[in-house]
């Protein structure tokens, strides 16, 4: 297990936070089925401060590695020893997996830090959470959301390299980490929504439409794939497995399928299911605004994640810019066969890892 379970100091006090076991058909009782009126009246208990004692670890250990020339790529939770710190991302795991599905972690001073700095203080806790995987085919584990001036519309551009509002969407691994290194110069807001609400909402208005999510979509890869390799994968919207409901989001990823060869073409019902899908994340969100350094947790099989649209600086070193990790975790919430396998990271031939600063570092653009 990459984390326990036996820390509480982010308490989980949703209305709603007892697990019973998901059946297809019916509304799913889960910790991870909030409603923002809930978070609404938690205040501002989602939000770990790091204290000064915790700071001045993490701090530490980084300095430690970069005098002995750690690659952040090398970083593991072995060489990152926090025993300060440590026991908070214990519960930060714990309220992933067994909990509301989200943390803030606030306080980790990113300006006084050199981005190498960051980058390790962020990878290094990201390995008390899961494994680090390649976010693209340059094989990226530290990865990097900034425009690029791409156009969102393209099937073979993936929606972190534009300004544009995406549609709300799960990302190809268990849990996903983003920190916030520098905000846009307006707009960018982070916006969250529980997909097991979702679910659970269309269960009570549209059963039929939640029922018609429950077979396998075709997801697009965007290109990135090994020779020989189909240019998609197929899961179901709505996965049930051992008493779990896990969700992929129906968004850009399955929309841009159908411009490839070979994915039959939407019916009537799958659009309307679609549409009510993403018509209720955007009823039921929460909205978040990152502070410099806050870094925010997710898990993508009951979180659904986008931001708004947003205007750039002109300067390089001003725009927007939020470091991501994405992290797999085998011993995590049960899912079907395949379906972790095809969401954990990107991998095509001559992929080699690294962990660049910036997502114009090295070998290219994301």
């Amino acid at each position: 297990m990459f984390g326990l379970t036996g820390f509480s100091a982010i308490p989980n006090t949703m209305p709603n936070a007892s697990r019973q076991p998901a059946v297809p058909g019916m509304e799913c009782p889960d910790p991870a089925a909030w409603y923002s009126d809930d978070i609404s009246k938690l205040s501002d208990q989602w939000i770990y401060n790091l204290s000064q004692v915790q700071v001045n670890e993490l701090m530490d250990r980084v300095s430690v590695l970069e005098r002995d020339g750690v690659e952040i790529k090398d970083i593991s939770r072995e060489l990152f020893p926090l025993p300060n710190v440590g026991p908070a991302l214990e519960d930060v795991y714990h309220q992933l997996t067994e909990g509301r599905g989200f943390v803030l972690i606030r306080g980790l001073p990113v300006l006084e830090m050199s981005t190498w700095q960051a980058g390790a203080a962020f990878f290094g806790m990201g390995t008390y959470l899961g494994r680090p995987v390649s976010q693209n085919p340059m094989g990226h584990l530290l990865g990097h959301v900034k425009n690029l001036g791409k156009d969102y519309n393209d099937p073979m551009v993936r929606g972190y390299q534009t300004a544009a509002q995406m549609n709300f969407h799960s990302d190809q691994c268990d849990y996903v980490g983003l920190m916030c290194m520098h905000p846009a110069k307006s707009g960018g807001e982070s916006l969250i929504a529980s997909s097991i609400t979702v679910y659970n909402e269309m269960q009570k208005r549209r059963p039929d439409l939640a029922d018609a999510l429950c077979k396998e979509f075709y997801f697009t890869k965007h290109g990135e794939v090994k020779d020989g390799e189909e240019p998609f994968y197929c899961m179901p919207i709505f996965a049930f497995h051992e008493g779990y409901l896990s969700i992929r989001a129906g968004g850009a990823h399955v929309r841009k399928a159908q411009l490839l060869e070979g994915v039959p073409k939407f019916t009537e019902i799958d659009i309307e299911a679609l549409d009510m899908f993403q018509a209720l994340a955007k009823e039921l969100y929460m909205p978040m605004e990152f502070e410099v350094g806050d870094i925010q947790f997710l898990h993508n099989h009951v979180m659904l994640h986008t931001r708004t649209a947003f205007e750039d600086y002109e300067e390089h070193e001003k725009k927007r810019h939020l470091m991501r990790l994405w992290l797999t975790d085998p011993d995590g919430r049960p899912t079907l066969p395949g379906f972790r396998e095809n969401i954990s990271g990107i991998e095509i031939d001559g992929t080699v890892h690294s962990a660049p600063l910036d997502m114009l570092e090295g070998a290219g653009a994301d």
